[in-house]
C-alpha cells in the first residue's frame, strides 16, 4: 500500500511538472512568422503562427495574426484564379499557368487551381543545370532572350523566394507560346517558327549548352516531384554509390532530403522531418532555408517524446517513460524537466523493485 501511495503521489507531482514557459516558447515562432510574411512567404508564415496556436491556443496575439495571414492568402487566391481565367479567355495559357502555379503555392489543395491547369494541357520543356554565376535573370535571357522571364522559371521550378540558384540543380524551363525559344550563340527563330521540336523535355542543342540530364536522374527528380521520398532516395542513394562524383546526383539528393524534410514537418511528422532535415544538414548546412526547419522539427520532437513521457508516467508505464525522457535528453542535456522527471521515475523503479525482492 505504500508503495502504491508512493507511486501516486509521485505520479501527481509529475503531472504537475513544469515544462518551459509559453512566452518563452512563442516568442521564437512569432519573430519567425513575422518574417517570412515579410519575405513573402506567406504559406511557412502560416505554418508558423499554426505552430505558435499549437502551443498556446489562447494566445491572441497568434490568432489574430493567423486569422489575418488566413484571409490574406485566401484573398490572393482567389484573386489570382480570376486572373488566370482571364488569361486564358485572352488565350494567354502560360500567362494563366503562371498564375495557377502561384495558386498551388499558397494553397496546394486547390482543386480549382488543379483543374485549370489540366485543362491548359502539357508544356514543352527544356532542362538546364545551373552553373556557377547563374542568376533566374540570366538563365532567362539565355532562353527567350529578355531577362524579365526569370519569374516565369521561379514559379515553374517552385524556387524559394529570394534565394540563389544552387549550382548543380536541375532546372526545367518552359516553352511559352508566341515566344522565341534559343540559347545564347543561336539566332532566334524567324516570326512564325516553331520555337523548338514538339516533344517533352527536348534539349536546345548549343555549343556551350551542358550535357543532356541523365534519364535516370530525370525519372528520380520525377519521383521526387512525386513525393515518393523514400524509394527515391533509396535510389539515389545507389546512383551515387555507382557515380559517386555526380554532382547532379548530389543535388538532387539534397533537394529530395529538403522536401520530404518540408512536406513532413507540415504533415506534422516530425521524427521524419527532423531526420531528413539532419542528414540535409551533415551535407550542407546552409542549403536553402534549413537552418530555419531544423531547429523547428528538433523542438517539435523534443516536445513531443517529453509530452509522450509524462503521459506514460501517468499511465504507471515507468520503463516507457524513462526511454521517452533519455531521448529527450539525448537531444537536450539541458532540458531541465526532462531531467527531473527521468530521476523520480527512476528512483521509483528502482524502490519498487527493492520492495519486490524483500
Amino acid at each position: 500500500m505504500r508503495a502504491a501511495a508512493a507511486l501516486g503521489a509521485a505520479l501527481v507531482l509529475a503531472a504537475c511538472a513544469p515544462v518551459p514557459s509559453r512566452p518563452e516558447l512563442l516568442g521564437p515562432s512569432h519573430a519567425r512568422a513575422k518574417k517570412l510574411e515579410a519575405d513573402g512567404q506567406l504559406r511557412p508564415a502560416l505554418l508558423e503562427w499554426k505552430v505558435a496556436r499549437a502551443i498556446d491556443p489562447n494566445d491572441a496575439e497568434t490568432r489574430a495574426n493567423e486569422a489575418r495571414l488566413v484571409a490574406r492568402i485566401e484573398g490572393l487566391v482567389a484573386a489570382r484564379v480570376t486572373e488566370a481565367r482571364g488569361a486564358l479567355q485572352r488565350g494567354a495559357p502560360m500567362q494563366a499557368r503562371r498564375l495557377l502555379l502561384s495558386v498551388l503555392a499558397l494553397d496546394p489543395t486547390n482543386t480549382t487551381a488543379a483543374e485549370l491547369l489540366r485543362g491548359i494541357g502539357d508544356v514543352e520543356f527544356v532542362t538546364y543545370t545551373v552553373r556557377a554565376g547563374d542568376t533566374l535573370a540570366s538563365v532567362a535571357e539565355r532562353y527567350y532572350g529578355d531577362r524579365a522571364r526569370g519569374e516565369v522559371i521561379w514559379e515553374t521550378n517552385n524556387l524559394p523566394p529570394g534565394k540563389p540558384l544552387v549550382v548543380g540543380a536541375v532546372l526545367r524551363i518552359p516553352e511559352i507560346p508566341g515566344v522565341p525559344f534559343y540559347a545564347p550563340g543561336r539566332k532566334p527563330p524567324p516570326a512564325g517558327t516553331p520555337s523548338m521540336p514538339r516533344g517533352p523535355d527536348r534539349t536546345v542543342p548549343s555549343p556551350d549548352e551542358p550535357p543532356e540530364v541523365n534519364p535516370l536522374l530525370a525519372d528520380l527528380r520525377d519521383a521526387v516531384d512525386r513525393k515518393e521520398f523514400t524509394s527515391a532516395l533509396a535510389d539515389i542513394d545507389r546512383y551515387l554509390a555507382e557515380n559517386p562524383r555526380d554532382r547532379e546526383g548530389a543535388e538532387l539528393k539534397k533537394l529530395a532530403l529538403y522536401r520530404q524534410g518540408q512536406a513532413a514537418l507540415e504533415a506534422k511528422k516530425y521524427d521524419d522531418s527532423y531526420r531528413a532535415l539532419t542528414q540535409l544538414a551533415r551535407i550542407q548546412p546552409d542549403y536553402q532555408d534549413v537552418a530555419r526547419l531544423l531547429p523547428e522539427a528538433r523542438r517539435q520532437v523534443i516536445d513531443r517524446h517529453y509530452q509522450e513521457g509524462i503521459r506514460l508516467f501517468r499511465e504507471e508505464k515507468l520503463p516507457e517513460a524513462i526511454a521517452e525522457w533519455k531521448i529527450v535528453l539525448e537531444m537536450d542535456p539541458q532540458h531541465v524537466n526532462a531531467r527531473r522527471n527521468l530521476d523520480q521515475a527512476e528512483r521509483l523503479v528502482k524502490g519498487l523493485e527493492q520492495r519486490k525482492s524483500r
